[in-house]
């Protein structure tokens, strides 16, 4: 059975970062994609990011590229966000994701940016 846990959201303030991470299992994590994606209140599930198998390559919406990385450690099955200089525009609920459209997510980690 697939499971992905995401955890590390929180309230912040704009400009400052997380870390998310998301704890897969049930698959074979060294041999697929991983996105992340999010949801804003009132708004449907937007893509953010994903990563190759081997980490070797990421791709980035435009809303948050040069803010965000993604990152992976296949020896722990955990896929990483790093988000920095956060704004208001980047609350929501994050997933991480087998596939892009978020059909296999987990059951997400808030992420609220308010002063």
């Amino acid at each position: 059975e697939v499971q992905l846990v995401e955890s590390g959201g929180g309230l912040v303030q704009p400009g400052e970062s997380l870390r998310l991470s998301c704890a897969a299992s049930g698959f074979p994590f060294d041999r697929n994609f991983m996105h992340w994606l999010r949801q804003a209140p009132g708004k449907g599930l937007e893509w953010v990011s994903n990563i190759t198998p081997d980490g070797r390559n990421t791709w980035y919406a435009d809303s948050v590229k040069g803010r965000f990385t993604i990152s992976r450690d296949n020896a722990k099955n955990i896929v990483y966000l790093q988000l920095n200089s956060l704004t208001t525009e980047d609350t929501g609920i994050y997933y991480c994701a087998k596939d892009r459209t978020g059909v296999q997510r987990g059951q997400g980690t808030q992420v609220t940016v308010s002063s």
